[in-house]
């Protein structure tokens, strides 16, 4: 892991929240904790997705009305406040009131200060739609497929922001490793493909099998890196080159 993000990418490592989590690295505001998983023997290594918010208790509060189980408020060691709900599919997905805590600085030769997406797999759209637009207020950013007519991946920006969470769809109940490793993945954004693969290069990286800057369906360039564990690190750039096929954006796009 440390080779991958400290070393290709270049992102700042910082010590776990909590006594014995995972150790974190920095994406800009945002990052990436990296532990054990509990079960050796988990198909699916992304433990969970979490989303920040200005009014925890407000949100806890409009969640229980709606019908969501919720549990009680947690506060961390860095005097954030945290609660953690299932969403209708089980993933885990949590709810975060930033504490006072500085974060790293990003490195200048850092690859990407912003984590514009994460991804998972999703078999029912409609019932993952009610909770994260319905009841969350997520919007529609783009959605689009490998073959004309067909919708095998969905976009959805927070409320309140240019990030988004995106349904992987399509996809058998029981995937192997390999194939969830490329479901359930993030996405770090670049404003040059380019410039970020001569970073890359410079340190230590080099272009092999797919792991390869390309020209994705939504018109934007990316480039696949693969963790150990097999977890697929997309990075991508902020805004399209070409036109999209399937549907255009309907959102901004997100910057540095």
């Amino acid at each position: 892991m440390k080779t991958l993000y400290g070393g290709s990418l270049g992102l700042a490592s910082a010590s776990p929240v909590e006594p014995g989590g995972p150790v974190r690295y920095i994406v800009g505001k945002q990052w990436v904790g990296y532990s054990a998983p509990p079960n050796p023997d988990a198909i699916d290594h992304m433990d969970h997705v979490a989303f920040v918010t200005s009014n925890i208790v407000r949100l806890r509060e409009y969640l229980i009305r709606k019908g969501v189980t919720v549990p009680a408020i947690e506060k961390r060691a860095d005097h954030s406040l945290s609660i953690t709900v299932a969403d209708p599919e089980g993933h885990p997905i949590e709810f975060i009131k930033r504490g006072k805590v500085e974060v790293p600085a990003s490195p200048d030769s850092t690859v990407s200060r912003h984590m514009i997406q994460v991804g998972f797999l999703v078999h029912n759209r409609d019932a993952e739609d009610h909770f994260y637009r319905d009841l969350l207020g997520f919007r529609l950013y783009w959605h689009g497929g490998m073959q004309p007519g067909a919708t095998d991946w969905v976009a959805m920006q927070v409320p309140d922001g240019t990030d988004w969470l995106e349904y992987m769809l399509n996809h058998p109940d029981h995937p192997d490793l390999r194939l969830m490793g490329v479901l359930s993945h993030i996405s770090l954004g670049v404003a040059d493909m380019k410039k970020a693969q001569a970073t890359l290069e410079a340190h230590g990286w080099k272009p092999h099998g797919g792991e390869k800057a390309q020209m994705g369906k939504d018109g934007k360039w990316r480039l696949n890196l693969f963790d150990s564990d097999l977890t697929r690190i997309e990075l991508m750039e902020f805004k399209p080159v070409e036109k999209p096929c399937c549907a255009n954006f309907t959102g901004p796009h997100p910057s540095e």
